[in-house]
């Protein structure tokens, strides 16, 4: 049974051997900004990709948005209530999910599609085709929490620099602050800032089963929200005082301080 599937409210927090945020965090960005990755792509993935854009003709016409590591497709459904001028496209790498949810992919339900591929795969073949997504929604992804894995955490990956320029309203959650806050200061050296650069996520009804699970379990819930590239934040930013604390995060020198803002809705 998975970590999303089992009793509500028995899910154990991230335990890491990470105190704060990786002190190698900023060399491991920049490096990924200023040398691109060349790794193949996964062939079924690319196979899979072309077969839904013959099936769907206007996957580049109308406007995007992506759930990323969408797992049941629960979030999909929700995020297509959210956004009724998009279609929203949920990939996940694991059928097994994507049938405990009921979606034999490929599936088209409304606005709503579900397809089985491998997220570094895709999101550059929608880069290669010039996709600019309306918003890319990142929720729970494995936050691999031993320090020897940051480079497996989206914001350490090779990939970072495709995922940010697919453009689009970007929105992360994890029940892991340390992930958010690396996230948030990951995309500052990209030159996205978040604004706040981590909220705690206030109650309302789960995106996921794995928003519900945590929720259930006590856990605190965090979020980034990066607006899209030349447009206002969300919020105003905090002024002085938070520039500065974001600078030494990205020095690699400490964990961001005074962070996390107050709770924001999750609708």
């Amino acid at each position: 049974m998975s970590a999303a599937t089992g009793t509500p409210g028995d899910s154990a927090p991230v335990r890491s051997n990470q105190p704060g945020v990786h002190p190698r965090l900023a060399e491991v960005v920049r490096r990924h900004l200023e040398r691109a990755w060349e790794q193949p792509p996964h062939g079924p993935t690319v196979a899979a990709l072309e077969a839904l854009r013959r099936r769907l003709p206007e996957l580049h016409e109308r406007p995007l948005v992506l759930d990323s590591g969408c797992g049941t497709g629960e979030s999909t459904l929700a995020l297509a209530a959210r956004h009724p001028e998009a279609l929203v496209l949920g990939i996940d790498r694991s059928a097994a999910r994507l049938r405990r949810g009921g979606r034999v992919e490929p599936r088209c339900d409304g606005r709503a599609i579900w397809l089985r591929a491998e997220l570094t795969t895709a999101w550059r073949w929608l880069a290669d085709r010039g996709v600019h997504l309306r918003a890319h929604y990142l929720l729970y992804p494995n936050p691999w929490p031993k320090a020897a894995q940051l480079q497996r955490r989206w914001h350490g990956h090779p990939i970072f620099p495709t995922l940010l320029a697919l453009g689009g309203r970007v929105e992360l959650r994890t029940n892991w602050r340390i992930y958010a806050e690396e996230f948030a200061i990951a995309a500052a050296i990209a030159g996205r800032r978040a604004a706040p650069a981590v909220a705690r996520l206030a109650e309302g009804p789960p995106l996921t089963a794995f928003e519900r699970k945590y929720a259930a379990s006590g856990h605190a819930l965090y979020r980034v929200a990066l607006a899209e590239a030349n447009a206002a934040p969300e919020s105003a930013r905090d002024g002085a005082g938070r520039d500065a604390d974001v600078g030494e995060s990205e020095r690699g020198d400490a964990s961001p301080k005074n962070v996390v803002q107050e709770e924001v809705s999750s609708e």
